[in-house]
């Protein structure tokens, strides 16, 4: 298990169960690649509204959400754009889809799943 280094930024990710099993097959190490018609990965910035997307958007959709929480190097992580997609606690990191894997290797220690709603 890898350590979060001293200056990481704290994101949490609302996921369905087929990102997640993905994320399980990388040892909670990556996420994986963007889906074609997905070319931004966004994690978000606080729990409240990663809880919000997975219990409102995931348990609808496929039957379940999870809300992961993963530490990225806050130097990289600063090169991405935060978006407000709502109100001022909505945010999000854009991660454009080609750049994943960098930000993958940006990943301070695990990928933890923090909640679970059905």
């Amino acid at each position: 298990m890898r350590l979060p280094s001293v200056n990481t930024l704290t994101l949490w990710r609302p996921t369905g169960p087929k990102e997640l099993e993905l994320v399980r097959d990388s040892g909670w190490r990556r996420w994986p690649p963007r889906l074609p018609d997905q070319p931004i990965f966004y994690p978000v910035l606080n729990e409240a509204y990663a809880i919000m997307i997975a219990r409102d958007w995931n348990v609808p959709a496929s039957g379940v959400g999870y809300v992961t929480r993963f530490e990225v190097d806050a130097n990289f992580a600063a090169r991405y754009p935060i978006r407000q997609a709502g109100g001022d606690t909505i945010l999000e990191l854009w991660v454009p889809a080609e750049e994943l894997e960098e930000f993958n290797d940006h990943i301070s220690g695990d990928i933890k799943v923090i909640h679970e709603f059905r």
